[in-house]
């Protein structure tokens, strides 16, 4: 649904994106993980043609995003955590100013259906309504059209616990029953764990990491190493051993391409004084800090 290539956007004398590799494939849900600042709001407003980059290419359903056509944006549902909303306009009014840009595509008994789950107030003003409500107006408006490819910058942020999780249930129905394809930014990695089928992690302007997350839980493993007398790092580690720290006689690490078989043999061939190797399986939010600790260090020894 979206190709991205070697994308880069400056502003003034910071370099946003520094070549941005992306793909966001039909059917799947896409989760886009990075820090404050990493560059996943830039990287979302040039697909979604609200910034021109300085540099690479964008194909969104096939086509340049400033080449899209009212057919294409037909086809595209995006909602974003700094979208402005008419907040004079109560939930009802909305609908019907938005409705007629859809013609045929918009599906009114789809629209109650998700009025009704989002239990939102028709007549209520949009200025009176908690952030949560705002959100879920946004995205009714978004996908009450039913949109192939939903585009999602940050939606739980701000939410509630109870609110966030009546979202993403709200979601995670349509998006299995629609088919539809989902290209989601978040910070809530517990979340994100729970439905992404493939996730791509951004720091400083470049994806160090784009992978279905099931081979993601399957290769990425949290290894803890006790030696028998203390020990220096050694000079050279495996290139798949990152976020490396060892201290007195314990070593720990992440192993990102772990194989049972080999990983105690491989410990043993490095620390000829092993004495206990254990590892455990990491989830996204782990693996997320472990990568942004390891391109932390990686800036530091370049600068």
């Amino acid at each position: 649904m979206i190709t991205i290539r070697d994308l880069q956007k400056r502003f003034r004398k910071t370099e946003a994106l520094c070549g941005v590799n992306l793909d966001v494939p039909a059917g799947k849900v896409t989760a886009f993980l990075g820090p404050n600042g990493s560059g996943k709001t830039t990287t979302i407003k040039c697909a979604m043609n609200l910034m021109d980059p300085d540099a690479g290419r964008i194909d969104v359903l096939g086509v340049s995003p400033a080449k899209l056509k009212a057919e294409h944006w037909q086809r595209i549902g995006y909602v974003s955590e700094n979208q402005r909303m008419p907040e004079w306009m109560s939930v009802a009014q909305l609908l019907n100013y938005v409705r007629p840009m859809y013609g045929s595509h918009w599906d009114r008994a789809f629209e109650k259906k998700m009025l009704r789950d989002f239990e939102l107030p028709e007549h209520t003003k949009l200025k009176s309504l908690s952030r949560g409500q705002k959100m879920k107006a946004a995205l009714l408006s978004s996908l009450a059209y039913r949109p192939q490819l939903v585009v999602l910058d940050e939606p739980f942020a701000g939410l509630d616990p109870l609110v966030r999780e009546e979202f993403l249930s709200g979601l995670l129905e349509l998006t299995e029953t629609e088919g539809w394809t989902v290209w989601i930014s978040s910070h809530d990695m517990e979340e994100v764990d729970r439905f992404a089928d493939r996730v791509a992690v951004i720091d400083h302007g470049r994806v160090h990491l784009e992978e279905d997350v099931a081979i993601i839980h399957q290769r990425f493993r949290t290894v803890e190493l006790v030696l028998s007398d203390e020990t220096l790092r050694p000079p050279q580690l495996p290139e798949h051993w990152i976020d490396f720290r060892i201290s007195g006689r314990s070593v720990r690490f992440t192993d990102t391409n772990y194989d049972e078989s080999s990983s105690r043999e491989q410990c043993h061939a490095v620390f000829a004084n092993l004495v206990r190797h254990e590892a455990r399986p990491m989830n996204l939010r782990e693996i997320f800090i472990s990568l942004a600790r390891e391109h932390r260090t990686l800036r530091e020894v370049t600068s």
